[in-house]
């Protein structure tokens, strides 16, 4: 008997000994997890600000109310009690039902967004029938500047499942990714660094308190070349017109307005679109969606020609001084290819051709240059090309080719090429393409646009001239096409003296062009009653002007494109005047001294 006690003292002392001494800190720490909850926290999103430092993005306080699955048992039936309290439609409860169906347990889930106090004191009272519901602050993105910059700051939505399924921490609470614009370039950077907190919880998972909080690392502080109340200022010189405007210092590459219209709300991605706005956005033949300036691509028109006319210097088949004879029409194969003037021109240099815009001038030019010179001196300056700019979505346009037509299963005629000396046919470039082009031939160098200027305040570009490299051309051909556009606005019969500047001292050179979306049948050209500004809006020419200022020393370059604006010299060449002016009187590349108003609530 004694010794079956003993025995039975022996297993009880060395199981004892196991539990208090050898697997003492395994229980306390199960212990402490029984006690302690601990949850990761979504941190907040990076600021994006303008040159002089206003809010263009931000953050401000969004109280929610989180699900979590490890501390219900009875997903269903909270979800049904809290439904009862503050109401969840259909689509939110398959949306909570999907998330937690991929989310591990103890991750959160969203239940409701947007939280007023009435709807924090209501889960409150509740709160014992509501087990694994929790009050939860977070921040939400706040646009202060809502349309004006919704296509170059972009916009951010909730991840989908195949963003989590590459970076779990995309499943938290509050954690947005960008989906458009400098958003979505610089999203990584934007997210920052996940914090986290631990809740002394009770047997049955309800919170009791908050022992620990680590606060998330907020993401890099982006800085952006744009000048928003020059941007102001270009949106309200284009009102509500279907159109694009670029600007950029031409010495460095900086974009400081971008506009596309029209636009939108960027705020709604973040809340969540409604089908009808959905429906609304898409079915506008205006696209306000689109960012226009690196997405819509338009045949450039007459702007193209300084660029044809560079092709031919740099193949030897023009010089400056040579002369073509305009009688209003070439014919070309059995074709007749009409000038813009019935009666033509007369005799031409090339000063005279850029000048007049005399299309049978770049219809002889291009015919002995041939496409796929044009095209190689096209994509030196800038058109047909992907542009480093920090944007996505952006397309390449096209300076088309025998090469590229073959491609596509079809022949290449001379016709081809004479309708491309003008910029119609196949050409295609979008707004910041011609701004750029036009900073190219004004400087002689290969910039390059950005927006990008500050990183977490490190300056991430050069900003001197000098960065870019000379363009491989001769300083006198550039100069000659700089003469010619310098005569469209300033000379005595140039196309565009509505873009002359009234500004002393202070001459802007410039080019228009007018991109037909229709053909025109020689009896309508010739029948003397064809009125372009006569048809459906949709069938009308669009409206281009490139241009860049001071003349004498080139800062400024823009662009301008007004959907069927029709007539480029009318619509578009006097607001490429305003907005050089608004430019150059704000200076915002050298003005130093106009920090931007931060929003108090936007921290």
């Amino acid at each position: 008997m004694m010794a079956a006690q003993s025995a039975v003292l022996g297993v009880l002392g060395d199981r004892l000994y196991k539990l208090q001494v050898s697997e003492g800190g395994k229980y306390a720490a199960l212990a402490e997890n029984n006690r302690v909850s601990t949850r990761l926290l979504a941190p907040p999103r990076g600021r994006i600000l303008d040159r002089f430092g206003a809010p263009l993005a931000a953050n401000k306080v969004n109280w929610r109310a989180l699900l979590l699955a490890e501390q219900t048992a009875d997903v269903p039936a909270t979800l049904d009690r809290f439904s009862s309290i503050i109401p969840i439609d259909d689509h939110d409860r398959a949306r909570i039902e999907r998330e937690l169906k991929h989310k591990r347990r103890f991750i959160p889930v969203v239940v409701r967004d947007f939280l007023s106090w009435d709807d924090m004191a209501r889960i409150e009272v509740n709160a014992p029938d509501l087990p694994g519901i929790l009050i939860d602050v977070g921040t939400t993105r706040l646009y202060p500047q809502g349309p004006l910059l919704a296509h170059v700051v972009g916009y951010v939505a909730p991840p989908n499942e195949k963003d989590v399924a590459r970076d779990q921490t995309l499943a938290l609470p509050g954690m947005r990714i960008g989906r458009a614009g400098v958003e979505q370039f610089h999203d990584a950077g934007l997210r920052g660094t996940p914090g986290s907190v631990q809740m002394e919880v009770n047997s049955v998972g309800r919170v009791m308190a908050e022992l620990n909080r680590q606060e998330g690392i907020q993401g890099e502080e982006l800085g952006l070349s744009i000048d928003l109340g020059l941007q102001q200022a270009v949106a309200d010189r284009l009102t509500d017109q279907a159109a694009s405007a670029v600007v950029m210092d031409c010495r460095t590459g900086e974009v400081l307005a971008m506009v596309s219209n029209p636009s939108f709300d960027p705020s709604l991605f973040d809340s969540g679109v409604s089908q009808q706005q959905w429906i609304d956005w898409t079915n506008d033949q205006r696209t306000p969606l689109i960012n226009k300036a690196v997405a819509g691509v338009y045949p450039p028109g007459s702007t193209f020609k300084p660029a044809v006319a560079l092709a031919a210097m740099q193949a030897g088949t023009l010089r400056p001084t040579d002369r073509i004879f305009c009688p209003g029409y070439l014919d070309v194969g059995g074709v007749r290819f009409h000038c813009w003037a019935k009666h033509g021109h007369g005799s031409l240099d090339l000063h005279g051709g850029i000048k007049f815009s005399c299309d049978v001038f770049f219809y002889e030019v291009a015919r002995r240059t041939g496409m796929d010179a044009i095209a190689a001196t096209g994509h030196q300056l800038g058109l047909g090309t992907v542009l480093p700019i920090e944007l996505p979505h952006q397309r390449a346009g096209l300076i088309p080719t025998p090469t590229w037509r073959r491609s596509k299963g079809k022949h290449w005629n001379g016709g081809d090429t004479i309708n491309s000396g003008i910029g119609q046919g196949y050409v295609q470039a979008t707004p910041l393409q011609l701004a750029t082009y036009c900073s190219r031939v004004a400087t002689g160098r290969a910039v390059e646009p950005h927006l990008t200027r500050t990183v977490g305040g490190i300056i991430q570009v050069a900003s001197e001239p000098a960065h870019f490299k000379p363009l491989p051309m001769p300083d006198e051909q550039l100069a000659a096409l700089r003469g010619g556009m310098f005569a469209v606005v300033n000379e005595a019969h140039g196309t565009a003296p509505k873009a002359r500047l009234p500004m002393d001292g202070v001459q802007m050179a410039g080019k228009t062009g007018s991109a037909q979306v229709r053909r025109v049948s020689r009896w309508l050209r010739e029948s003397g009653h064809f009125d372009s500004s006569r048809l459906p809006w949709e069938m009308r020419p669009h409206a281009l002007f490139i241009a860049f200022a001071p003349y004498d020393a080139p800062q400024y370059a823009l662009s301008v494109v007004v959907e069927h604006g029709n007539a480029a010299a009318e619509v578009a060449a006097p607001l490429a005047r305003d907005i050089m002016m608004d430019t150059l009187n704000r200076d915002p590349a050298n003005r130093k001294d106009a920090p931007g108003q931060r929003v108090a609530d936007a921290e």
